[in-house]
């Protein structure tokens, strides 16, 4: 390539070299240091789902223990979802400066360092304060993990590609529900945040092995490192007994290096970033606010056993984990758009028979919610993958961590609805209350989604 005698200098030059490195990505197979990097940092995400919803899990031994009312509740349920709004962004734009994985490290380091807090809180406001602050940390990995596994991979299959990682958040959640149900009736609360320190142990080690993404590279001028990767990639393709084919720059390759975040709202970005933000919103409002909710739920208002309400929430997030797998594993073949309108419209099917029927048992809530639950999952997971395919690289990461911050005010906004509907109103009203913001959502999604399916991101977004 041009930039393999030294760095090059004029803009020309530098357009080719932006260039010339998506197409070789782009017509590289799944080698196997990308599929390990993919592995490594989903073993991340997996503990940050893990940590998300851990305190769902202690939450009705909390109740009782600290004597906590549902807006209380509510509200040391919600406030880890604020703090995500704040590492969403923040960590978005230090990606976009200082690279993926620096910024991938300290996430880690800071969710990790919170939950060893966690251990020691003594009341509603210690929990709400380390659950916040854990938050910024939780809230920055996702959006720049996802950033950093798309720009490893071509168009071919990339959303089988990254929404198979992306399942491994789900699994923290599933995990989380499995370790609650075993150790909390035995251990306490406690035993939800002391798994949560096996990451640094883990994967802080791991971090040194992977490289940074060459795209980023590329887009900060730095070519002779990006070159250097990408060909170590090529070498690995080759060895496997690939043939790879001569590059073919897309016909709409970047045109710009800088990052500067007002571009969001201009041009073809505007309606991009206002859409992905309600689809962030509306969905996770829904999904969050019944996972974090349901086993409180059922042990305080259908009066269940701990180990049952602890297993009724287990089994709303295994059919959430099977409703992703079928997404991640169709949705190239059906698109995105079109998934996400039908999804939308789905889910509020069983909310309303909720609401209708005055959710008066612990089945019916399990069968029914369960089930919007787990439509509403195939959206909310793989956003990720959608908002990092709406951006170009010199925006990906803080275009999906402010569009994420919107999945945090979603997902701190639910809980509380739902406790306060629940003190004033009654429970079914919260399930016919969801219905409508799905509703919303298909809307937004309708209006104003594009169809990015096959289409090389130097393309969708110049």
């Amino acid at each position: 390539m041009t930039a393999q005698a030294g760095v090059p200098t004029s803009a020309t030059t530098q357009l080719d070299g932006r260039q010339e490195i998506g197409a070789r990505i782009e017509r590289l197979p799944v080698t196997r240091p990308v599929f390990w990097t993919r592995n490594v940092i989903g073993a991340a995400t997996f503990f940050d789902g893990y940590t998300v919803i851990a305190i769902a899990y202690a939450m009705p031994v909390l109740v009782q223990q600290w004597s906590l009312n549902p807006q209380q509740t509510g509200l040391i349920l919600s406030v880890g979802y604020l703090g995500q709004v704040f590492g969403a962004v923040l960590f978005g734009s230090l990606a976009e400066r200082f690279g993926r994985l620096k910024i991938l490290l300290c996430t880690i380091l800071l969710f990790v360092s919170m939950d060893v807090a966690c251990l020691f809180a003594w009341g509603a406001l210690s929990m709400m304060l380390f659950r916040f602050v854990q938050g910024i940390g939780t809230g920055g990995e996702v959006p720049v993990a996802s950033a950093y596994i798309n720009e490893f991979i071509s168009s071919k299959g990339r959303g089988r590609f990254f929404l198979l990682y992306e399942v491994m958040f789900l699994f923290g959640l599933v995990g989380a529900g499995l370790i609650g149900s075993v150790l909390v009736p035995r251990f306490g609360w406690q035993a939800m945040f002391v798994v949560g320190l096996i990451p640094a142990a883990i994967l802080i080690p791991l971090r040194f092995f992977m490289k940074e993404s060459p795209r980023w590279l590329a887009g900060r001028g730095r070519y002779v490192e990006a070159d250097r990767i990408v060909s170590a990639l090529e070498r690995s393709a080759v060895a496997s007994g690939h043939i790879l084919v001569d590059p073919q720059p897309s016909v709409g390759a970047p045109t710009k290096s800088v990052t500067d975040w007002r571009e969001l709202f201009q041009g073809i970005y505007r309606a991009r970033t206002l859409t992905i933000w309600g689809m962030w919103f509306s969905s996770y409002l829904v999904a969050n606010g019944i996972i974090t909710w349901l086993p409180t739920l059922y042990h305080q208002t259908f009066n269940l056993p701990l180990e049952t309400s602890l297993r009724y929430g287990l089994l709303t997030s295994v059919a959430g984990v099977v409703a992703a797998v079928a997404c991640a594993l169709l949705i190239d073949r059906v698109g995105r758009k079109r998934w996400y309108v039908v999804a939308f419209l789905l889910a509020p099917i069983p909310l309303a028979l909720l609401a209708l029927l005055g959710a008066g048992g612990a089945t019916q809530v399990l069968v029914l919610a369960g089930l919007a639950y787990a439509i509403v999952q195939t959206i909310t997971f793989s956003l990720y993958l959608y908002s990092s395919e709406l951006y170009p690289t010199r925006l990906r990461a803080i275009g999906t961590g402010f569009g994420s911050a919107w999945l945090r005010l979603g997902s701190s906004a639910g809980p509380i609805v739902v406790g306060w509907i629940i003190a004033s109103f009654g429970i079914q009203y919260v399930f016919g209350v969801f219905a409508c913001v799905l509703l919303a959502g298909a809307a937004i999604t309708a209006l104003g989604g594009i169809e990015t399916k096959g289409r090389a991101l130097e393309e969708l977004s110049p």
